[in-house]
């Protein structure tokens, strides 16, 4: 089982009245003394540095319209518009950043994306050609229980490759599925294939070096329909197994147990994350933005 941050050291790192708590597991801190609604540059050079240092941060009893979310998200760089969802439509009118991730019906009517169920492993929207470097959730409904989210460490899941594996994916390119949304709906407009050859998605290197901290990461994004370009499918299928293998270790992975008001921000280049499925009779809103990369993986 991964931890909650709740069962983490308490050490922290203080500047001024900000206070950076790593989980203890080796991914991820929550910072606290801070509204995010109203923050000067020092402090969100604080929040950047924090970001670099641990991937994934936590910021509790946030109180947040959809505006101050975009605001604080633009500080990070521009933003991408929402993808559409699988009704073909966007959820908040006028406001094309926001993606909804929902399981409430109204009328019939989904109000957001990505249902009750389980959420497998993955980076959001690696399937592009430039994939968004972060992603912000703000949590406005919550069931009581489930709906966890997990983070990993792709820096640590590399550094635990084998020297011999290491130098094996040193040079391979992986393409990255298009056809499935992390909720497993086929997305807008795509016609799926059993193929993975076939399949629509951008290439991009296995193993990548982060363009801000300068450290090496394996870049795997989801597993469904992968490919490891220019190997045969089997050949393909074996290695991406024993990759994902180092996934699923609970080592390299933090659970996140939401409280209404949380804000999570992460970074797309280094982290993978999933969600524990919940009860559908409940309700659970979240609203996300995501900040686009100038640069293609690398």
């Amino acid at each position: 089982m991964t931890a909650s941050i709740h069962d983490a050291p308490r050490a922290s790192i203080s500047t001024a009245d900000i206070n950076v708590v790593p989980t203890g597991r080796g991914v991820g801190a929550e910072v606290r003394g801070l509204n995010l609604a109203n923050i000067d540059d020092t402090a969100f050079a604080r929040i950047v540095r924090a970001w670099h240092d641990h991937s994934v941060l936590l910021f509790r009893d946030q109180h947040l319209d959809d505006h101050n979310l975009i605001a604080f998200s633009r500080r990070l760089g521009d933003l991408d518009w929402a993808p559409v969802q699988e009704t073909g439509r966007r959820f908040v009118e006028g406001m094309p950043e926001i993606y909804v991730v929902s399981n409430v019906v109204v009328n019939g009517e989904p109000i957001g994306s990505l249902g009750a169920g389980e959420s497998v492993w993955h980076t959001d929207m690696s399937y592009l050609d430039v994939p968004p470097k972060a992603s912000m959730l703000y949590a406005l409904e919550l069931p009581s229980t489930g709906g966890n989210t997990s983070f990993c460490n792709m820096y640590s899941i590399y550094d635990a490759l084998p020297e011999g594996l290491k130098t094996r994916i040193a040079n391979i390119k992986i393409k990255h599925d298009g056809t499935y949304n992390s909720g497993g709906y086929i997305r807008q407009g795509v016609t799926p294939s059993d193929d993975p050859r076939l399949s629509p998605g951008a290439v991009h290197p296995l193993v990548c070096t982060h363009p801000d901290t300068g450290r090496r990461m394996l870049y795997l994004g989801r597993r469904r329909n992968a490919y490891l370009a220019g190997l045969a499918v089997a050949e393909s299928e074996a290695l991406l197994d024993q990759l994902w293998s180092y996934v699923e270790r609970p080592e390299f992975a933090w659970e996140h147990v939401w409280k209404v008001r949380d804000l999570v921000m992460w970074d797309n280049r280094c982290t993978m994350h999933r969600r524990d499925p919940f009860d559908p009779a409940s309700r659970r809103v979240m609203h996300r933005t995501q900040v686009k990369s100038e640069l293609r993986p690398a």
